[in-house]
């Protein structure tokens, strides 16, 4: 997290109620956010919901296996995919969900954006997204989406962002913040949800920069 808008948004979370949801486990997530913005938060819902904390404190687990016929599915692609850098951990076990990448998590940042830029050229991670589902969803009700910039999120039907908005029920109005909320992406299913309920609104946003002037707005609003 840039460390301006750390210092920015350790304010928002000691003045509002403030959730984070993302695909990546406790350790890496923490690594993204530093400890004091993980610890602001009134609870942190890791691999898209299915590993829950607050503080030190584990809600719940989702104890879920991806099945051995889908591994080697994902390493046809590994094998067959034409980005030339490999990097190791490509396949990444997370509590209820795997997230799967052709970089792999050993990558560099230089790597990583040069992988990033790639993708989007050839939208290879969409394409086995597609071939994935067109395979497993139906066999074993699971479903892949794009995750993050490198990978795709694989986990059970209805096992996504979408399941923790029963959390909310006490709020009238939920403002929530991603960089993923197309259909295909991985905040998608939430952002539809929240639509659907008429109970908030969704930002897609693309950096920090974004998401800082959109809550500089939203409070300026509020204090008028």
């Amino acid at each position: 997290m840039d460390e301006s808008f750390a210092k920015f948004f350790a304010g928002v979370c000691s003045n509002h109620d403030v959730f984070l949801i993302t695909g990546s486990d406790k350790i890496k997530t923490v690594e993204q956010v530093g400890t004091e913005i993980y610890n602001l938060s009134a609870r942190v819902f890791n691999c898209s919901g299915n590993d829950v904390w607050e503080q030190d404190n584990n809600l719940y687990t989702n104890d879920w296996q991806l099945p051995r016929d889908c591994k080697l599915q994902l390493d046809i692609e590994l094998v067959e995919s034409d980005f030339p850098i490999r990097t190791g951990l490509h396949l990444d076990t997370r509590p209820g969900m795997v997230n799967f990448s052709i970089i792999g998590r050993g990558c560099t940042r230089d790597q990583r954006a040069e992988y990033i830029k790639w993708d989007k050229v050839r939208s290879e991670r969409e394409q086995m997204m597609d071939r994935f589902n067109a395979i497993f969803s139906g066999k074993y009700n699971i479903e892949a989406n794009i995750g993050g910039e490198t990978g795709i999120d694989i986990m059970p039907s209805g096992k996504d962002k979408e399941q923790i908005l029963d959390c909310f029920v006490k709020y009238d109005s939920i403002m929530f913040f991603g960089d993923s909320t197309y259909p295909g992406g991985n905040d998608y299913s939430l952002a539809n949800a929240i639509s659907l309920s008429e109970r908030g609104i969704t930002y897609q946003v693309e950096g920090w920069q974004k998401t800082r002037d959109i809550l500089t707005q939203i409070m300026f609003l509020q204090k008028k």
